[in-house]
């Protein structure tokens, strides 16, 4: 079987404004990757379909859609200060929410092995009853509700490694245990959630793991959190099909943030994603792209993104304990111990 995607030209229609760093080109940037990518004949390309209104509506109040749905065919429109929309906009925020549902679909049914939808506008920080943080629709929680709703599952891991922290996701399923939320992210950086004291409510306690982190994070102390943290709380929780919010604005020149992850490091981390698929669900495994905005650095991750859901990779990795890990353990073991062993 062949690794799923989606990369749709409606995508490319989103026009948040010239200076926007959630520009077109990102996702220009991935078809010049897809176009010369070596294993090219391990990839098959899935269309994108429109979300429906009953999907939507799984995640966000009607006020919401309702908003986003008025801006279609207008020049622009301002949402917040760092949201805005063009013309054609909302079809491509439908079709981004839908793309997730598309590989979620094929996988299920056998037809390929993982995927990776290359979607625009992004969606984590997009709340229920607000559009946010460059997002209009939050693509991965649709998804995730999609699988739980349509494909009966009752246990889905989504991982979260954007440098941003996933607010909306994490508001989204916040006080329920059928998604365990899971996030890397600097702290403090917009938008100011993601603390680790915040572990859900009521039938969701301890479904919420956030893993803050500061500024200058690099590839050992990353890799080591989903190594030695991340990979047995996943075997514990035993997901029926990991998702994963897959934003490269951590990568070391990314100007939106502060982090030094590198393409090997971004690899590491989607190895360790995928070998606790195979251990715990059969491989299942999905990748959205949030965000990444040094264009260079955005096709270097897909890249050895793709190399390792195609199987193509040929590196190797030994991540040295560094002190911020051995920091970084002690605060998650003492705030989070309760709910988990690792």
């Amino acid at each position: 079987m062949k690794t799923g995607f989606v990369l749709d030209e409606i995508f490319l229609e989103h026009n948040p404004g010239p200076f926007h760093p959630e520009r077109r080109d990102r996702l220009v940037a991935i078809l010049e990757t897809l176009q010369t990518y070596p294993h090219a004949g391990s990839l098959i390309r899935l269309k994108s379909r429109r979300v429906s209104e009953s999907e939507l509506g799984w995640v966000h109040t009607q006020p919401h859609i309702e908003r986003i749905r008025q801006t279609a065919g207008k020049p622009s429109s301002q949402i917040d200060p760092d949201t805005s929309t063009s013309a054609r906009s909302y079809e491509a925020a439908l079709h981004a929410a839908g793309s997730l549902p598309v590989l979620i679909d094929s996988l299920i049914h056998g037809e390929i092995q993982n995927g990776f939808a290359f979607v625009r506008p992004p969606g984590h920080h997009a709340e229920p009853g607000r559009a946010m943080g460059f997002c209009l629709f939050n693509n991965m929680a649709i998804g995730a509700s999609y699988a739980l709703k349509v494909h009966g599952l009752s246990r889905v891991l989504v991982v979260d490694f954007d440098v941003h922290h996933g607010n909306g996701t994490q508001k989204a399923f916040y006080d329920r245990s059928d998604v365990l939320f899971v996030s890397t992210h600097q702290y403090p950086l917009y938008p100011g959630t993601g603390k680790i004291s915040e572990t859900g409510q009521g039938p969701g306690l301890g479904y919420t793991l956030n893993f803050p982190l500061p500024a200058g994070t690099e590839d050992s102390t990353y890799n080591l959190i989903f190594e030695k943290i991340l990979f047995p709380l996943g075997k514990a929780y035993a997901p029926q099909l990991i998702l994963v919010s897959a934003g490269y604005d951590a990568y070391v020149d990314d100007p939106l943030a502060g982090m030094a992850l590198t393409p090997k490091g971004f690899a590491g981390l989607s190895r360790t994603l995928l070998r606790l698929a195979q251990e715990v669900c059969g491989g299942k495994v999905v990748f959205l792209l949030e965000g990444g905005y040094h264009r260079d650095g955005l096709k270097k991750c897909a890249s050895v993104t793709l190399d390792e859901l195609t199987g193509h990779s040929k590196r190797s990795f030994v991540w040295p304990t560094v002190p911020p890990f051995e920091t970084i353990l002690q605060q998650a073991r003492e705030t989070l111990g309760r709910f988990w062993n690792f």
